[in-house]
């Protein structure tokens, strides 16, 4: 067994009921809080004013920054870190999804440090310190993992571009993951959240810098997936299904934490930068057969892993075989979840396939596939994602 390292600090509070803890965790860390969240929607008010009343009752005073769009972006975080600044909040408590968890870090960094989050991304320097604010994460979707992650992703309007801050600072002290605030989710959301894990999971195995312990989490996670995302779409209500996929979008995280993603990811966050109303789990979605098709052959023995994993009753004798064969798995589990997707379905510009191309060797996550793939190679994975 090759050497390896994994790390961990968040705390996890899992389970249903759990959200009912928030003030008390929030209160560890500080006095002043300053809530993110996105716009309330019908439904989701009680719970706002619910989590708002948790923390106020535990003697935390509490301001509200609820602008979060579905792709967060500098100006989201700009306007956020002001409101804590204006308030010296102390921490910050994520409410939400992905984009409301990585705003709420990349605030904690931007209210603390000269300039803008932007300028701290993972491969700027300096890095941000101890300043940064300490993050409260309560999940209400299960998708993106940012609950126990050190990432936070943020896109520039002005230069079309989708990328990360990356540090160890950024892992949230403390994670809720409740699964009851999960059974109001719609079925699309769910699917796109859903096979947002899926994907950290699958990517988590195949990066270069995987181990024994991610792949034992992300090994699991796929599984949790494959059995319990279709039902959680078909019944929102079902609270079993709706925790499996808590536990499996947590599983992930944790993977994705020391392992990271790869190709599909690179590709996604520049579709994300470019054409913000494509949901990040949609832009995956669309990339991920053609991406497998041409890069299975990389490595035989990873794929036919993940295919017996993604289609146990498909397995046949020889790895070469199973590793083929993931590609027709993966495109059947889409078509299961409602997902199988195309570029052009997705609105995005043909004549822009060469610049997406482009964006999609900035981030550094395509060295980490197995093959590493040149812009030929990339614009030919987009060319047929685009499909008819």
């Amino acid at each position: 067994m090759s050497a390896f390292n994994y790390h961990q600090p968040t705390e996890l509070r899992f389970g249903a009921g759990r959200v009912n803890e928030v003030g008390s965790e929030v209160a560890r860390f500080g006095t002043r809080c300053l809530l993110v969240t996105a716009k309330a929607w019908p439904g989701v008010e009680t719970l706002y004013d619910r989590v708002k009343a948790s923390v106020r009752d535990a003697g935390v005073e509490v301001w509200h920054f609820d602008e979060v769009p579905p792709n967060p972006t500098t100006e989201t975080v700009a306007a956020g870190a002001a409101i804590a600044k204006a308030h010296g909040a102390n921490v910050v408590l994520a409410l939400g999804g992905g984009s409301s968890m990585d705003s709420a870090k990349a605030i904690a960094v931007e209210a603390t440090h000269p300039g803008s989050a932007w300028d701290y991304l993972f491969y700027k320097s300096p890095q941000p310190d101890g300043r940064t604010l300490p993050v409260v994460a309560v999940t209400t979707t299960s998708g993106t993992g940012s609950q126990v992650t050190q990432v936070a992703v943020v896109t520039h309007p002005g230069r079309r571009d989708k990328s990360a801050l990356y540090n160890a600072l950024l892992f949230p002290r403390v994670a809720i993951v409740d699964p009851e605030l999960m059974l109001s989710v719609p079925p699309h959301l769910t699917s796109a959240t859903g096979f947002d894990t899926f994907t950290h999971a699958f990517e988590s195995v195949l990066h270069c810098g995987g181990s024994p312990y991610t792949d034992l989490l992300a090994l699991e996670a796929i599984r949790i997936v494959v059995s319990n995302l279709p039902r959680a779409i078909a019944d929102g209500r079902d609270l079993d299904a709706r925790t499996a996929m808590a536990w499996a979008d947590t599983l992930a995280g944790l993977g994705i934490a020391n392992a990271g993603v790869s190709l599909p990811h690179g590709i996604g966050m520049a579709i994300g930068g470019m054409y913000p109303h494509v949901m990040h789990g949609e832009a995956l979605a669309a990339v991920y057969p053609a991406v497998m098709r041409r890069t299975w052959r990389a490595d035989v023995q990873r794929f036919a892993r993940l295919a017996r994993v993604v289609d146990p009753a498909g397995a046949s004798m020889t790895p070469e075989a199973d590793a083929e064969r993931c590609v027709d798995g993966i495109e059947a589990f889409l078509d299961r979840i409602g997902m199988r997707l195309t570029l052009a379905g997705l609105r995005v510009p043909r004549e822009e396939l060469p610049a997406l191309a482009r964006q999609s060797l900035v981030l550094p996550d395509y060295k980490n596939h197995p093959k590493v793939v040149d812009l030929d190679e990339v614009g030919a994975i987009l060319a047929e994602a685009f499909g008819g």
